[in-house]
C-alpha cells in the first residue's frame, strides 16, 4: 500500500532501494532488516486504522533465493571470494593455488564457452577425465548453466564408453586427446586442454538457467554389476539436499582441510565430498588418485581434518607405520568410509593405530547418502547408522510387507535425495519403484533405535535346502581368522540343495585351508559352512573398491 503524496507505505517493499542481499552475499545488517521491515506504530499515539497486512510480501528486488544447487555453491564462490579454496597439482607438477572468486571466473568463462558451441539447458556434457581442476571447471559451468554432466568412470574401455554415450547422447564430450581413440566414430569430442584455452579470454557468462530445482543436474550410470549399467538422473534438489545434510551431521565448516582421493567420476567424490566441499567453502586438497606411496606426504604436508575413503584405502593407510599414524589422527577430525562394506577387524585396527573411529554410512548411485552412524556417538562395527534428515527407512520382505525389527529384509527408501528414475529407461524405473518406495535391492536389518546394519545385496541371497544364507555373515567369520585379509562368498549351482555357498579368500601368508574349512564348520550352521574355500590372489574391484562377485573365477571341480 502507498502512503498519501506518493510515499511508500510500510508495505512497498519492492520499492525500496535497499537490497536485502548486500553484494558480497551476506545477510543484511540490524539497520538493513529495520529499513525493510519498519516497527508497527506503538498503541495510543495514533489512532488510525493501520492498513492490511497483506497475506505475503513480495521478496525485495535483488533477493534470489538460493534454489538452485548453484546457488548454495555462491555462498563460497561469491560469498567468500578470496578464501582459499583448492590446492591441486599443475601439469609442471608443482602445487598451485585458487581461491573460491577464482574458481567461480573460471566456471563462468567456460560456461560462456559451452554457450559459443551452442549448447543449452538441458543438454548433456559427458566428462572422461581423471581428477584435476578442469573437472571442477566443467562441473561447475554446467551447473551455472542447466547443462547436465556425465560423469564417465576413466577405467571404462571402448565397450562401456559406447554403451554410455550411446544412451546419453552427449551433445559434448570432454576428454585428452589420448583418450579419443576410445570414443565411437562421430561422437563430439574436445580435448579438455584446448577448451580451457578458448574459455580463457572470454566475459564470465552471467546469466542464470531458466531451470528448477527438479531440473537434471548429473547422470551418474551405475556400476552394472548385474547388467549393463543404468543412468541414474540426480536433480539439483537432490544434490544439494544431501550436501546440506552431510555439511550439518557432520558439520563440515570453513575451517575443514579437506584432502580428496576419490574419483570425481563417482558420486562419492562428486555428490559428497566436491558439493560438502563448495557448500562449507572448506580449504580442499585434491589429488589425482589415492597412491598409499604418497599418502604420508599428502597428509603430512596439507594436514587435513576431513577425509572421505573406501576400504581398500583404509587398508593401505594402515601399512603407514604407528608413530606416523598417530601423528596423522591427532590433527584429523573426521574419517568416513563408504561405497563397500567396511569390515570390523579393519574398523578395529585403524582405531587402534590412528585413534580415530571411522565413520561408515551408505548410500547409493541413485540416492545419494542415506543414512549415517552420528558423529557424536559410539560408532559399532558393521552398522551404517540411522536416517539421514529427510530419509524414510522401510524394510520389507518378498512380498512388500514390513519386517520387525531385527528380522532381515530389504531396504526401502524415500526422501528428498532420492532419484527421480533412470534416465530413458522406463521399465527399469518402475520395477525400482512401489508406491513412491525405491527397493534398493540391499538386505538390511534395524534394531529398535533405527541403526541399519546391511546383510549383502538380494540378488547375492543364497538359498540352500530352503534355508536363506547371507554371504556377508560367512564373510565376517573368514575375515576374522589369521591371515585372511579379504573374503567373498557366493552361490554355486548344486543338484541336491539348490546353492550351496562357495568362499574365495585373500590371504596375507600361507594359510591352512583344511583348518579354516574347520573352523567354519565349527562356527556356522552345517548349510552354511563353505563347500569349497578357494584362495586367489586378489579379489575383483571396480575404481571405488566395490567387489564385482560376477567376475569371480568358476571354483575347482
Amino acid at each position: 500500500m502507498q502512503g498519501r503524496a506518493g510515499r511508500l507505505g510500510p508495505y512497498d517493499l519492492e520499492r525500496r532501494p535497499v537490497s536485502y542481499f548486500e553484494p558480497t552475499g551476506t545477510c543484511p545488517t540490524r539497520a538493513q532488516r529495520a529499513s525493510l521491515f519498519p516497527a508497527a506504530p506503538k498503541a495510543g499515539r495514533d489512532h488510525r486504522k493501520a492498513p492490511p497486512r497483506p497475506a505475503a510480501l513480495r521478496p525485495p528486488r535483488g533477493y534470489n533465493p538460493p534454489m538452485l544447487l548453484g546457488d548454495l555453491f555462491d555462498l563460497s564462490l561469491r560469498g567468500r571470494p578470496d578464501a582459499m579454496a583448492l590446492v591441486h597439482e599443475g601439469p609442471d607438477g608443482r602445487l598451485r593455488e585458487l581461491t573460491f572468486g577464482q574458481l567461480r571466473d573460471r566456471a563462468s568463462r567456460l560456461s560462456a564457452a559451452l554457450g559459443d558451441r551452442g549448447l543449452n539447458p538441458g543438454d548433456r556434457v559427458a566428462v572422461f577425465l581423471s581428477n584435476r581442476v578442469e573437472f571442477i571447471d566443467l562441473f561447475l559451468a554446467c551447473i551455472r548453466s542447466g547443462l547436465v554432466l556425465v560423469p564417465i568412470n576413466v577405467l571404462y574401455r571402448e565397450r562401456e564408453v559406447a554403451h554410455i554415450v550411446a544412451d546419453a547422447e552427449p551433445k559434448l564430450v570432454v576428454t585428452t586427446t589420448g583418450s579419443f581413440s576410445l570414443f565411437p566414430a562421430g561422437t563430439p569430442v574436445v580435448d579438455v586442454d584446448a577448451l580451457t584455452a578458448a574459455a580463457a579470454p572470454l566475459e564470465p557468462a552471467q546469466t542464470r538457467p531458466a531451470i528448477d530445482g527438479d531440473a537434471p543436474a548429473c547422470i551418474v550410470y551405475t556400476s552394472g554389476t548385474t547388467g549393463r549399467s543404468k543412468g541414474a538422473v540426480l536433480s539439483h534438489n537432490n544434490m544439494s539436499s544431501n550436501a546440506l545434510a552431510l555439511v550439518s551431521c557432520w558439520r563440515i565448516t570453513s575451517a575443514d582441510r579437506y584432502l580428496a582421493a576419490l574419483p570425481l567420476f563417482h558420486v562419492h567424490g562428486l555428490g559428497n565430498g566436491l558439493c560438502s566441499w563448495l557448500v562449507s567453502g572448506c580449504r580442499m586438497r585434491l589429488v589425482e588418485r589415492f597412491e598409499a606411496g604418497r599418502a604420508r606426504q599428502w597428509f603430512e604436508e596439507f594436514t587435513p581434518s576431513l577425509f572421505f575413503g573406501v576400504p581398500t584405502i583404509y587398508v593401505r593407510l594402515l601399512e603407514l607405520p604407528p608413530d606416523v599414524a598417530r601423528s596423522i589422527g591427532l590433527r584429523m577430525r573426521l574419517f568416513v568410509s563408504g561405497s563397500a562394506p567396511l569390515p570390523a577387524h579393519i574398523l578395529e585396527a585403524f582405531r587402534a593405530r590412528f585413534g580415530h573411529t571411522i565413520l561408515e554410512r551408505y548410500g547409493m548411485s541413485e540416492t545419494l547418502m542415506l543414512t549415517s552412524n552420528l558423529l557424536e556417538e559410539e560408532r559399532h562395527a558393521g552398522t551404517v547408522g540411522y536416517a539421514l534428515p529427510g530419509v524414510s527407512l522401510s524394510l520389507r520382505d518378498a512380498k512388500g510387507a514390513t519386517v520387525a525389527p531385527g528380522e532381515v529384509g530389504e531396504v526401502w527408501v524415500k526422501g528428498p535425495t532420492v532419484f527421480s528414475g533412470y534416465w530413458r529407461n522406463t521399465d527399469a524405473t518402475a520395477s525400482a519403484f512401489h508406491d513412491g518406495w525405491f527397493a534398493t535391492g540391499d538386505l538390511g536389518q534395524l534394531d529398535t533405535n533405527g541403526c541399519l546394519t546391511l546383510r549383502g545385496r538380494a540378488t547375492e541371497l543364497i538359498i540352500s535346502g530352503g534355508f536363506n544364507i547371507y554371504p556377508r555373515e560367512i564373510e565376517e567369520l573368514l575375515l576374522e581368522q589369521d591371515g585372511v585379509r579379504e573374503a567373498a562368498v557366493v552361490g554355486m549351482p548344486d543338484e541336491r540343495r539348490g546353492e550351496v555357498p562357495v568362499a574365495y579368500v585373500v590371504a596375507d601368508h600361507d594359510i591352512d585351508m583344511t583348518q579354516l574349512r574347520e573352523r567354519c564348520a565349527q562356527s556356522l550352521a552345517s548349510f552354511k559352512a563353505p563347500r569349497v574355500i578357494v584362495r586367489v590372489d586378489s579379489l575383483p574391484r571396480n575404481a571405488m573398491g566395490k567387489l564385482q562377485k560376477h567376475l569371480l573365477p568358476s571354483p575347482p571341480a
